[in-house]
């Protein structure tokens, strides 16, 4: 190929692919010295020209100038000036024009990677819609629109643990399917952040389906209160594709927030359900009393106490008999979502347990002190009074003494029996 024909092509490519003439001619000359380098065995290196007139390509081997050794500082060893000796190859406007393509091609995905992280980068958390183009075992590809992907990854992590899972247990995707997913990074091209292999081939655009998110924007898709702000989604916590709780609230003392997501016979939340591939979703209320909230929390078992302690964030519930196995869930699975709805640490016991416990405790200070019995004056926020029977030099029981201010009585002049009760955690060890 004569020289000014491959400028003539390099001059075309650059307006088919709207690229800048001066940029790629740059990008050229690196990359062609890069190859002579190591093509013409060059130690110090090679410099390439690319005359922009007639397109004459130009090798050079850098040669060191020995008195320009830089010999402190940073660069401590390195040369400051070289000779530059033209050792151009013949054919190497040919060899240029080949290389050419595979540089525009670079540029072309770079300048797109680019312009898609601009677009995008403030867009994370937002609910895109999107078919997929290719299933891999490792990660789909999704198509947002003509010239946009995105990938949704679902590596082994025991693996690759330094990449992501976003993909819900049991799904699966067809080809030209449609999935809703979240937006959970855009790449930066430009990062000098250390790429996971094979990273740069791969989408900017990152998306997730077990993101909590995804169930916060469903909503807003499908309930136009929520949409307007009018029900708020106060948290949610999920156990991708098996089961999630989403915990609500109203601005509006009129309107129920949990009926209003759930729908008319359960449409809206069905509508989330099939769009999640059938992952169970309970809708309960949120309230500001953390009692109140972990007992809505644990629906649909019933609860007939919730102590709380603020400061640690521990909350002791109590279950009927009847209810603690639904309370507690399949592998804990309930408790565990509740508790990570709440933000509290959850410790669940049945009545029977916890009257044995308060009972005996009840039976042994009785002996020793022979005091009357006085009922516990605990009130919940249900407004029901506690039924246990209050400690001596206190006015509540064991459970609910440390929780409303009152002091407990100096360790020498509590009664020994009693120190022996509590210290046996009458309050249960099963750690949610």
């Amino acid at each position: 190929m004569v020289a000014s024909d491959m400028m003539n092509a390099l001059m075309a490519l650059c307006e088919e692919k709207h690229i800048d003439q001066g940029e790629l001619i740059r990008n050229l000359e690196q990359s062609l010295a890069e190859s002579y380098e190591k093509v013409l065995h060059l130690p110090f290196g090679a410099k390439v020209t690319i005359d922009r007139e007639t397109g004459s390509v130009y090798v050079y081997e850098l040669i060191p100038d020995d008195d320009s050794m830089i010999l402190e500082g940073e660069h401590e060893g390195e040369y400051a000036h070289f000779t530059e000796k033209n050792v151009t190859p013949a054919g190497a406007s040919r060899f240029a024009a080949q290389h050419a393509k595979s540089v525009i091609n670079e540029m072309v995905r770079n300048s797109s990677r680019r312009q898609i992280y601009d677009e995008f980068k403030d867009r994370i958390g937002e609910l895109i819609t999107g078919s997929v183009l290719q299933t891999t075992p490792e990660f789909a590809f999704i198509k947002i629109r003509e010239g946009v992907e995105a990938e949704l990854p679902y590596f082994d992590l025991n693996r690759h643990p330094d990449e992501r899972n976003e993909r819900p247990a049991g799904e699966r995707y067809g080809h030209n399917e449609q999935i809703r997913a979240i937006i959970i990074d855009v790449r930066d091209p430009d990062s000098r952040q250390v790429p996971i292999k094979g990273e740069r081939q791969r989408p900017t655009i990152v998306l997730s389906r077990t993101h909590p998110n995804l169930i916060r924007r469903l909503f807003e898709l499908e309930v136009p209160e929520v949409y307007d702000h009018v029900v708020e989604v106060r948290s949610v916590a999920r156990d991708p594709g098996v089961r999630s709780k989403v915990a609500v609230s109203s601005i509006d003392d009129r309107l129920d927030p949990v009926g209003a997501c759930v729908g008319p016979k359960g449409s809206r939340v069905r509508t989330v359900v099939s769009e999640l591939k059938g992952e169970r979703v309970d809708v309960v209320l949120w309230s500001d009393d953390p009692a109140t909230c972990v007992a809505n929390a644990l629906s649909p078992a019933h609860v007939s106490r919730v102590v709380v302690d603020p400061e640690t964030k521990y909350a002791t519930v109590i279950v009927p008999d009847n209810q603690l196995t639904l309370a507690i869930g399949k592998k804990g699975q309930n408790a565990r979502l509740a508790a990570r709805l709440t933000g509290m640490h959850i410790d669940i016991k049945n009545e029977s347990l916890a009257d044995d416990i308060l009972g005996d405790l009840r039976t042994d200070l009785d002996l020793i002190d022979g005091s009357e019995e006085r009922r516990c004056q605990y009130v919940g926020p249900t407004g029901i009074q506690c039924r246990n029977i209050a400690r001596p030099g206190s006015l509540y029981c064991g459970i609910h003494e440390n929780y409303h201010g009152v002091e407990d009585q100096d360790p020498e002049d509590q009664d020994p029996v009693a120190q022996d009760a509590r210290s046996d955690d009458a309050y249960g060890s099963a750690e949610i």
